[in-house]
């Protein structure tokens, strides 16, 4: 066992986060935490971390354990130069090669080379070029630009820099917090590779239920300061709190009956209380006390979404359209007609211009060339993926919802503000608090509280995933299946589009737009029986067009070409291999097995991998030359 927990108590406030709780990780496990929003999941990352004390109980460490943690949002201040951020991870000898590093590009002047000299000295007497070494190597792993601005980068690209941070110091336990935020799909399918072949414990937080599926070897559910472990990865985890949940529903009906018989029998008349028993009496106080400590499981949140009156059968039409940005053809001759009662994903890298397609259809830009009808009667309710605009951080989420009146109409039912919000899950304390201080999971639910007080007919998610916990993005899934009206939605979250989508706008380089019927497992079957002439084997951000010519005559001989057209289906061999030997790494008691035979299976892994990566660089390489 790396690290246990044993009988943990901790209560923050008012709020008891862990009521006598026990966990424990052992090597090579990979366990994912999950729980509603406020549930103390981030709060149990930093006991384990070291950094928040517990009121009583034991938290057991192995002797010289290194714990790192990838925490869920750029912590401020944070400055200099990727290899700074990354060496950072090391402490004060870190940054002390951050300098030599540094010096040693730029060093010329008699006091800089002094310097230099000064900082090597320091850096061999304390063994630290074994480090220099590990920096460069983690860096070239995640393939981070070393010496760019951290400040400059995208959100997703910064997240893989600071994982980078907490990966130098080779844990033995990684921590990390929602790490798919910001990533999108080919950046999650390259951490979810790396962190199969990752040597520590990984202990994760992620609402990202493909994700989950394909890492967690455990799944832990902190619920009500308890916390319940199911080996087996994540369906088995959803088979076991159900029923789990089923028997505690059983237990308390049968404790509330007991309950209710002894306070009939406890009121009966003089004649019974002569015969009444002294120790049933204080049984009775004994149930009474303990129905006042339970601590029952809060509602689910209860989404209504508001249907204005139809739309007309026609919602949006695109015809030959093309669009550029900055230089670069990001939509190229797309046609594709939206018709009311659809619900269309937009899948594509950071970057490829999901935002801009999405403001085209709705009529908000005009594109460089091409035709764009919009339909009519349509009442359109956006739901944008940078929600702090929409929402004035001084105000309460009262205010963001009533906007000074006590009451809202939802699908002709009039709802006092407070009972509305009680829906979405928000107490009247939470309710009464300006949104400045309310969580990143608490901000989404008042979004989608705000964006569905109001009828539509047509809404528009730009990343609606974010922050949400499961319970509330299944709810939020029903809703959306149930709706009558039409969906336009941005996500990289590949099970909320597999659930939801009944069509895909899939981004394919080049400007490239595929339409596809389905969600992203329908694109990706779909996707595989085409010729590899149409479509590449993986999702790239779009390149710069070339300039329209003539197309070359192929400067492949007959043996290129025989491997190119071979190429598709080694490909689709190894990835069926890599997602088996996945499997078989992720299967309960995997890591109870002999130490040869868990050696063999991640040494065929990691074969398997970079074999696949060299198959599609030859594709790619043979693919220009045609």
């Amino acid at each position: 066992m790396l690290l246990g927990l044993k009988n943990v108590n901790l209560r923050i406030g008012n709020t008891v986060l862990f009521d006598g709780t026990d966990f424990s990780i052992e090597s090579r496990e990979r366990v994912c935490l999950v729980g509603r929003n406020g549930a103390g999941k981030s709060t149990l990352f930093r006991v384990i971390a070291g950094s928040q004390a517990v009121d009583a109980g034991e938290v057991i460490r192995q002797q010289g354990l290194r714990v790192a943690q990838l925490v869920q949002d750029v912590p401020p201040g944070t400055a200099g130069t990727v290899y700074d951020v990354v060496a950072e991870g090391l402490g004060e000898l870190g940054r002390k090669i951050a300098e030599f590093h540094h010096l040693s590009m730029e060093a010329h002047t008699e006091a800089e080379l002094e310097k230099l000299g000064r900082l090597q000295s320091q850096i061999e007497a304390q063994d630290g070029w074994s480090l220099e070494s590990r920096v460069q190597s983690v860096i070239t792993k995640l393939d981070l630009p070393a010496d760019a601005p951290f400040a400059a980068q995208s959100g997703g690209l910064k997240r893989r820099v600071l994982l980078a941070q907490a990966l130098v110091s080779e844990p033995d336990i990684l921590l990390l917090d929602e790490p798919t935020n910001h990533l999108d799909i080919p950046s999650i399918a390259q951490l979810e590779e790396f962190l199969l072949s990752f040597r520590g414990a990984l202990l994760f937080i992620s609402h990202d239920r493909a994700f989950v599926r394909k890492l967690a070897t455990r799944v832990c559910d902190l619920d009500r300061g308890k916390l319940s472990s199911w080996q087996g990865g994540y369906d088995a985890y959803l088979t076991g709190k159900a029923e789990a949940l089923h028997a505690e529903e059983r237990q308390n009906a049968l404790f509330d009956k007991k309950l209710a018989q002894e306070e009939v029998w406890i009121r009966k008349g003089v004649e019974a209380r002569r015969t009444r028993s002294a120790g049933r009496v204080k049984a009775l106080m004994e149930l009474r006390n303990t129905f006042a400590n339970r601590r029952n499981r809060e509602g689910t949140a209860n989404i209504v979404v508001q249907e204005a009156e139809r739309s007309g059968k026609l919602v949006a039409e695109l015809k030959n359209v093309t669009h550029s940005y900055n230089g670069r053809k990001i939509i190229h001759n797309l046609s594709t007609v939206v018709i009311r009662g659809d619900k269309v994903g937009i899948i594509g890298p950071n970057g490829a211009g999901k935002t801009t397609l999405l403001n085209i259809i709705l009529g908000k830009l005009k594109p460089d060339s091409g035709e764009m009808r919009e339909g009519t009667k349509l009442e359109i309710a956006y739901f944008d993926q940078l929600r702090s605009p929409l929402l004035d951080e001084e105000k309460t989420a009262i205010d963001a919802i009533g906007d000074g009146k006590e009451f809202v109409e939802i699908a002709g039912v009039r709802k006092h503000v407070y009972t509305y919000l009680q829906d979405f899950l928000f107490t009247p304390d939470r309710a009464r608090c300006p949104v400045r201080v309310l969580s990143g999971g608490e901000r989404s639910r008042l979004l989608l509280a705000q964006l569905f007080s109001r009828p539509s007919n047509l809404l528009v998610l730009d990343e609606p995933t974010n922050d949400l916990d499961m319970e509330t993005l299944d709810l939020l899934e029903e809703r959306l299946v149930e709706y009558s009206g039409t969906v336009l939605m941005v996500s990289h979250d590949r099970e909320f589009l597999n659930n939801v989508v009944t069509r895909s706008l899939v981004y394919e380089g080049g400007g490239r737009v595929g339409d596809y019927i389905g969600g992203y497992d329908d694109w990706l079957r779909q996707r595989q029986h085409q010729a590899p002439t149409q479509t590449p084997p993986k999702v790239t951000a779009a390149p710069s067009p070339a300039p329209a010519a003539t197309a070359p005559a192929s400067r492949l001989n007959s043996k290129d070409k025989r491997e190119l057209d071979q190429l598709p289906g080694r490909i689709e061999k190894l990835e069926a291999e890599q997602t088996k030997l996945a499997a078989e790494i992720s299967a309960p008691g995997f890591y109870q097995q002999a130490r040869e035979t868990i050696a063999k299976v991640e040494l065929a892994l990691a074969k398997t991998q970079k074999e696949l990566g060299t198959a599609y660089a030859r594709w790619e390489e043979l693919e220009a030359q045609r």
